[in-house]
């Protein structure tokens, strides 16, 4: 099983519950609480809007009051962040840790690779996106967007392929579970990045004449 398998929250109450939350701890200051309700409604376009909710409204200063790019471009560099904190840590594991069985090694070393080539193509897709929203030919922007989406595609791919070499019951163990704890993660935040991305490029590509 992938990530894709993991619970998938999409219940609209905890949704509610959770802006309401939000918006009583933000009620001193009004500017917050308007872009706390932006930050929700974009994130009920994602497939984690719940864990969409919580990442970005801790950097919610990052993101100017409705605005689209600057949400997908936080989301991304949180991604990428987080892919990068992961292949540091799986990287750890064999410096750490001498008892592996060989298809174990063998696993961690091909997650290692994959988890690069991630954190590779996420950060081309942050700065590609700082890019695409300059770009003033229609033709330009969508361009920009198209590799942007591209690269996040691909950076999620790498993400399950690392999870998709410790499947099957030898594999079960301490290890399996560790990585596959944090890829998942990962590769969740990933999947919000995506989502929130397309939504910016439809939105101003409904724009362009």
């Amino acid at each position: 099983r992938t990530f894709k398998h993991i619970m998938e929250p999409k219940n609209t109450i905890f949704l509610v519950l959770l802006l309401s939350t939000i918006l009583q701890s933000s009620s001193a200051t009004p500017n917050r609480s308007d872009l706390d309700r932006f930050i929700v409604t974009s994130c009920q376009t994602t497939r984690y809007p719940l864990l969409c909710v919580h990442t970005l409204s801790a950097y919610a200063t990052m993101i100017r009051h409705k605005n689209d790019q600057d949400l997908a471009q936080t989301a991304l560099t949180i991604s990428l962040s987080r892919a990068r904190s992961v292949a540091i840590f799986v990287a750890k594991l064999t410096k750490e840790t001498s008892s592996f069985k060989r298809r174990e090694y063998l696993a961690i070393k091909d997650c290692i690779e994959v988890l690069g080539n991630s954190v590779d193509r996420l950060g081309q897709s942050v700065k590609e996106l700082g890019r695409a929203g300059h770009a003033v030919a229609g033709e330009d922007f969508m361009w920009k967007m198209s590799n942007v989406q591209t690269w996040v595609s691909a950076a999620l791919t790498d993400e399950t392929t690392c999870l998709d070499g410790f499947s099957g019951r030898a594999m079960e163990g301490k290890v399996k579970r560790l990585i596959r704890l944090k890829v998942v993660h990962v590769a969740q935040v990933t999947s919000n990045a995506l989502a929130l991305v397309n939504h910016f490029a439809e939105k101003r590509s409904a724009k362009i004449p």
